[in-house]
């Protein structure tokens, strides 16, 4: 060990002889571990990160599938057929915006203002 390990043994072992943990939350309950085995281990500190800074994995799914979206509707050339991709990135841009927006988050759509108006109106 080195000497700040040592050190920084030495400095818990007398805080908790002091008894500083005392009142810590959660003191004398089990640690609720988060179940990451589904995310890669050289992916885990990365996917906390985000998770913490309020970003999460659902979020993250619909942006790529609204980009998915936006990617084939550059390309179709079937006019009904490059309605339904509309419509799928319409209905996933308000799932988005309504998730940014219960997280307090800022909304550019000028659409999701104005159905989110409507919805508030009917509700309130």
């Amino acid at each position: 060990m080195d000497y700040f390990s040592i050190l920084s043994e030495q400095a818990i072992k007398k805080a908790m002889e002091d008894g500083e943990f005392d009142n810590l939350p959660g003191y004398g309950k089990p640690l609720v571990l988060e179940d990451l085995s589904g995310v890669p281990e050289e992916l885990r500190m990365a996917y906390k990160l985000m998770k913490n800074a309020g970003f999460t994995p659902e979020e993250n799914k619909i942006k790529q599938e609204m980009l998915s979206l936006e990617s084939l509707m550059k390309n179709c050339k079937d006019p009904e057929e490059k309605g339904k991709l509309q419509k799928n990135l319409n209905e996933k841009l308000l799932r988005f915006n309504q998730m940014m927006s219960k997280r307090g988050g800022k909304t550019n759509s000028s659409v999701f203002k104005n159905y989110q108006q409507k919805i508030d109106s009917k509700f309130y």
